[in-house]
């Protein structure tokens, strides 16, 4: 599927609202443009520029090795792996989000995923968190960028859409509390199920997947039964704060 935007990253044009969110706190919604049968999802950008939570710093026991977050934000993930005693390196389109990690001295770039990134092929764990597996609208062709970036024994952690079966592709925008938009932008949003089949496609295998929520933290099988979305999604996408990852090994 092939999706065109005038506005080609996740938060820009318009009115920014993205930014704004980053610098004055408060949730965004994203929602898809046109189209009524995507839920909408309710993005605690808070959390971005927080400390690591429970279910960031079950990220950074899985990683292996160096670290390259991907669509890092304020950078909280490369803190945590740099603090766990990683090296560690964010890439951002955002520069309100790059000048916020700069800020507190973190390491972070202001690049497109499809740039030239530095140590290609060489990092241990490549980070897609906070629904960034839906940057571009094309989760197979980011998570083989992805691939690409680790080292021949490295992983690709990503967080899922909390629907296991959920798979979208569309065109997106994001809305403050203040009801200012962005231009809309490719998105995607997919769950364990298709995105296990999507993995295997590349020659990736699962090496686990797991969940951390606000009642319990427990291994998630892998084979276990789709579940059906809701018409608005919690924070990041995930139902009742569950959060879901797969770590794949490349």
């Amino acid at each position: 599927m092939t999706l065109t935007a005038q506005s080609t990253y996740f938060g820009h044009g318009g009115t920014h609202p993205y930014e704004r969110s980053l610098l004055g706190g408060g949730a965004l919604t994203l929602r898809a443009v046109g189209d009524t049968s995507v839920a909408t999802t309710i993005m605690d950008v808070d959390r971005y520029a927080a400390d690591a939570d429970a279910a960031d710093l079950s990220v950074i026991e899985h990683s292996v090795g160096a670290v390259i977050d991907l669509g890092c934000g304020p950078g909280r993930m490369v803190r945590a792996a740099i603090v766990s005693g990683r090296f560690a390196l964010g890439i951002d389109v955002s520069a309100t989000a790059v000048a916020m990690a700069h800020d507190s001295g973190l390491p972070v770039l202001r690049h497109d995923i499809n740039d030239t990134l530095p140590l290609e092929g060489k990092w241990g764990t490549a980070l897609l968190l906070d629904g960034n597996i839906g940057i571009g609208g094309d989760p197979h062709a980011l998570l083989n960028r992805a691939r690409l970036l680790v080292n021949p024994k490295g992983l690709v952690i990503v967080e899922t859409s909390a629907a296991d079966g959920e798979e979208r592709c569309f065109l997106a925008e994001v809305r403050d509390r203040c009801g200012r938009s962005s231009g809309p932008f490719p998105w995607a949003q997919i769950g364990a199920g298709p995105l296990i089949r999507i993995a295997a496609e590349l020659g990736l295998q699962v090496e686990a997947c797991w969940s951390v929520g606000d009642e319990a933290e427990a291994r998630k099988d892998v084979e276990s039964e789709a579940e059906g979305g809701e018409d608005e999604r919690g924070a990041d996408g995930e139902g009742g704060g569950v959060r879901t990852f797969l770590a794949l090994s490349a």
